[in-house]
């Protein structure tokens, strides 16, 4: 068994023991993700997109949320992160306990509005922080519900692993009857 590969399954077995894990396949899954406590985003369950690649741990994962979130640094519909540790300055010695023990929840509680993804949250923090603090709480409440977190889908999942039922293009193809009314 090559290293990286028992690295990712060592990974992902510590995830396991802590955290409410779904896996997809060996290098694909999800993680459900609880805010950090004494913040806007106290009491919030994400699901987390996870996706390592065949470097791991050599190259960082890419993560995404999954239901939405108001913050700066993450994006509102696509869920991307802007945090550097994963981005830029990945280490080997980091492990996906890293992500969701302690670069999340800081991302979280340390939100950065001078490098933003969402500009919306960004400004509203910089502006109004109490405004941002009630938009926040909003969200958590209307997305980050465990409903939500379990309704949530990954609009990144390839075509094989979705359903074919919403490829139909009404362009191409008369309807098969009328619908009398």
């Amino acid at each position: 068994m090559s290293s990286p590969k028992r690295r990712i399954e060592t990974d992902v077995m510590r995830l396991m023991s802590d955290y409410e894990v779904t896996l997809v396949n060996d290098n694909k899954f999800y993680v459900r993700f609880k805010g950090p406590e004494e913040t806007p985003f106290t009491g919030g369950i994400w699901k987390v997109h996870v996706e390592l690649p065949d470097q791991y741990p050599y190259k960082s994962p890419s993560i995404g949320f999954v239901n939405r979130i108001f913050h700066p640094n993450i994006d509102e519909l696509s869920g991307s992160v802007c945090l550097d540790v994963i981005n830029q300055t990945w280490s080997p010695m980091f492990d996906m306990i890293n992500i969701f023990e302690v670069f999340l929840p800081q991302l979280l509680r340390y939100p950065n509005p001078t490098d933003p993804l969402n500009g919306e949250a960004a400004a509203l923090l910089m502006r109004e922080p109490k405004q941002y603090e009630i938009k926040v709480k909003e969200y958590v409440a209307k997305y980050a519900t465990k409903e939500g977190a379990d309704a949530a889908t990954d609009d990144s999942e390839s075509d094989d692993e979705m359903s074919s039922v919403g490829s139909f293009d009404s362009t191409d193809e008369e309807p098969a009857g009328t619908m009398e009314v």
